[in-house]
């Protein structure tokens, strides 16, 4: 069974030979056969999604290879903002790691995610630098219609809490210990 690796290969594969076709009505009537036969392959697939049932139709979109074609079909059951969301949750624990973590501010029109840096990782250039390639990995594995992953800047550090002791009556714990 092929990888997705092989299948992008094999979608490379498949542009550049449309792309050495010289004649412009042959180069035409490639394009209509592609074009043609992802369409059976879309109609097949959603039909499949349709004979499954939901839960069953996300088991089988979280798997790399076939969530690609379910996304190529637009036929995934995950919308963009969903996928992109989930991949945010899978890089939290590295973040966390670091002390730091990430917003999502939107998705424009134009497939742009806007984020924002949480935390210590935003400190440090070189954490900020292999954060943000990390969420962007795991954005565009998730979401390979996403056109731009943009870091807009990096969130304020909260403001702590500052605890001080009840002024209306005596602190009822002593302040030394006796043995």
């Amino acid at each position: 069974m092929p990888g997705s690796k092989d299948v992008k290969d094999a979608g490379a594969r498949v542009e550049q030979l449309l792309a050495e076709i010289d004649d412009p009505a042959d180069r035409d009537r490639a394009e209509e056969l592609v074009t043609a036969l992802i369409e059976v392959y879309g109609a097949g697939l959603a039909r499949i999604l349709e004979m499954v049932g939901d839960e069953t139709a996300r088991t089988l979109a979280g798997d790399n290879l076939v969530g690609s074609l379910l996304i190529v079909h637009d036929i995934h059951p995950l919308n963009t903002a969903e996928r992109v969301r989930g991949a945010l949750e899978r890089v939290r624990p590295y973040l966390g790691s670091h002390a730091g973590g990430v917003e999502l501010l939107g998705i424009d029109l134009s497939g742009v995610v806007r984020l924002r840096l949480e935390g210590n990782c935003s400190g440090c250039p070189s954490s900020q630098v292999t954060a943000t390639m990390s969420i962007e990995r795991a954005i565009l594995e998730d979401a390979p219609e996403i056109t731009e992953v943009v870091v807009e800047g990096v969130a304020a550090e909260p403001t702590l809490l500052q605890i001080h002791p009840y002024q209306g009556k005596e602190c009822a714990v002593p302040e030394e210990v006796s043995s």
